[in-house]
């Protein structure tokens, strides 16, 4: 046991090992996490950030000027980044971790996760970017509040455009922003003057409606369609000063270097009072094409991984996660890691029946761009 951390090598860890023999890729690791009665939500969630390889190596160099924190100073990121270099830093190729630390952490900041009920992984996802966003800011404000310091000597910490002496202030980056935050721009046009009003909002994911027998280009097209506002629903024109019939849509202004699109498989049933799961067949690409973007330059992404719910209801069932690394695709469910063929990724698309014996679906998908980010 290395500090609350785990270390086992399963049949399956040598099995991986013997799988991927010579081609086992320089330097990698490859190790399942143990689950705490009901954690296979977070641990689907940290292999698809773990093979985020840029975040990673962010969060890597993150640690090593940040080692050994405080007790009082203990937090969801360096638990995170604890946990990495626990992972890249093992002697073994592959085994078993318990992110034990990491789990408490979790539960101490976010009584939802308290519990051992089923929990959600893209409310566990959208709670964990925004609490380490939450922590580098807090940390960007110590440090310009520090006398004779730059900002730009702490960009280790994924903060660039910091406050420095009270001078200048733009807005923070941090390494969050960095690869996983995209703008949105909602054009809303009124129909009397043709006056177009754009509000800009930012995203970490773009959570998608989804229809049976559909994609997600079609399901980025339908959230990028145009919509009617009148009888109630009329928009405020400030140069008409009055309500008046318009139109809207959302286009996206700046694609992020990380896209996380969530797929909202859990749907309110009015009639039955519950959520139930949608287990439709929506195909993601592993290139995907972004267009509806302002500027109506595609840009490209590969997809890296994938959250699967697997289970036929929102209040139970199990996350396992499929991950590309160096061209080869994995599959990880809690301890167990085990290669698979690329073509095995299209079983997790959905089905295209309403009742089928297959409960295996997509749920959270990854795609980093074929560009490098912007700094």
């Amino acid at each position: 046991m290395v500090d609350g951390v785990t270390l086992t090598m399963g049949v399956a860890g040598s099995k991986l090992e013997k799988a991927l023999g010579d081609h086992f890729p320089e330097g990698e690791r490859y190790f399942g996490l143990e689950n705490f009665g009901n954690t296979c939500y977070c641990n689907s969630v940290l292999q698809a950030l773990y093979f985020c390889v840029p975040f990673r190596e962010q969060l890597l160099e993150y640690y090593s000027s940040n080692k050994n924190p405080s007790e009082g100073d203990e937090n969801l990121l360096t638990c995170l980044a604890d946990l990495f270099s626990q992972i890249s830093s093992q002697k073994k190729k592959t085994g078993v971790i318990a992110p034990k630390r990491f789990v408490q952490r979790v539960r101490k900041q976010n009584e939802l996760f308290r519990g051992y009920m089923h929990q959600d992984a893209h409310e566990f996802l959208n709670f964990l970017l925004n609490e380490l966003v939450d922590i580098l800011e807090k940390e960007s404000h110590k440090v310009t509040s520090l006398p004779q310091t730059s900002s730009a000597e702490h960009v280790a910490n994924g903060l660039k455009n910091a406050q420095v002496n009270g001078v200048k202030k733009e807005p923070l980056v941090t390494l969050v922003h960095k690869y996983f935050q995209g703008i949105l721009t909602n054009e809303t046009r009124c129909l009397r003057c043709e006056t177009v009003t754009a509000r800009d909002e930012t995203f970490l994911d773009l959570s998608l409606d989804i229809e049976q027998n559909s994609s997600i280009t079609s399901c980025l097209k339908n959230f990028s369609s145009t919509e009617t506002l009148n009888a109630e629903d009329k928009f405020f024109c400030d140069k008409c000063c009055s309500l008046q019939e318009a139109q809207k849509r959302m286009k996206i202004k700046k694609p992020p270097h990380i896209l996380v699109i969530h797929l909202k498989r859990f749907k309110y049933m009015e009639q039955l009072g519950r959520y139930k799961k949608l287990s439709y067949r929506v195909v993601f690409p592993l290139e995907l094409k972004l267009s509806n973007t302002v500027e109506d330059t595609d840009s490209e992404y590969s997809l890296f991984a994938v959250v699967v719910h697997v289970g036929s209801g929102p209040n139970h069932g199990h996350y396992v996660s499929l991950v590309k690394s160096h061209n080869h695709w994995l599959f990880f469910d809690d301890e167990n890691v085990e290669m698979i063929d690329e073509s095995a990724v299209q079983t997790f698309f959905g089905s295209a029946q309403e009742y089928s014996s297959n409960t295996d679906h997509g749920y959270i998908l990854f795609y980093e761009s074929l560009s490098a980010p912007k700094s």
